[in-house]
């Protein structure tokens, strides 16, 4: 009898034990994936920030060029309006 309650609880020793590492694990791998969704964020951030500056400074030549062409377009109705 005595050797039955002692395996019993040998038995929800190891239970209890494998519950609690069981909850480790399933806590290590929720940060893992916390962390590795925060870099992807970060990562993605970054990328968006760049493609923004580029199409920004992008934009800002086209219409430099439109300016331009614009000026030339102005001169030349000035001229044709000289003549």
């Amino acid at each position: 009898m005595k050797k039955a309650l002692l395996g019993l609880a040998f038995v929800a020793t190891l239970m209890t034990s494998c519950k609690k590492e069981t909850k480790d694990e399933v806590h290590e791998a929720t940060e893992a994936v916390g962390n590795e969704m925060d870099e992807a964020i970060d990562t993605a951030a970054v990328k968006v920030n760049a493609a923004a500056d580029s199409t920004k400074v992008k934009a800002g030549e086209v219409l430099e060029k439109g300016a331009k062409k614009m000026d030339e377009a102005a001169e030349k109705l000035k001229e044709a309006g000289k003549k």
